[in-house]
């Protein structure tokens, strides 16, 4: 695709990427909504990555560097932006993020349920490990 523009997002652009992942992503989490995406980008303004045609965002992928480990989640494109290498684009943006910290592995957020991203994700070199389990407990 070459008219692709890879970027990272602006805390001013938090109800259209909410929007975008109404329409492209799977799933829903606790933190979509405004202060979520926002607290993100001002914590860490290089984590949420962004791919724009047209001026259009038609996909996303937040790479987050805790010092400790590279956390991928949200890669998610526009259904009729699919198969044009926009989700290996964000993929080596984030890639090349990490690399530049120090990051020495990417985990990936999939879903179960999910068998289009996992083979997204297969096809860009990712393992499922099946031997760990993610737990959680909302604070709210």
């Amino acid at each position: 695709m070459t008219d692709l523009y890879i970027r990272t997002a602006a805390t001013d652009e938090a109800e259209t990427i909410l929007a975008f992942w109404k329409e492209a992503a799977e799933g829903t989490s606790i933190t979509d909504d405004v202060d979520g995406v926002t607290r993100l980008i001002e914590r860490d303004p290089e984590a949420l990555i962004l791919a724009e045609s047209d001026g259009v965002v038609v996909g996303s992928v937040i790479a987050g560097y805790d010092g400790w480990r590279c956390s991928l989640y949200r890669l998610a494109v526009l259904p009729s932006h699919r198969h044009r290498g926009i989700s290996t684009a964000l993929l080596a943006a984030a890639e090349k993020r990490f690399l530049a910290v120090g990051g020495r592995r990417g985990d990936a957020m999939v879903l179960e349920a999910n068998e289009r991203a996992q083979g997204a994700w297969a096809a860009a070199g990712y393992h499922r490990e099946d031997h760990w389990r993610r737990w959680v407990k909302p604070f709210a």
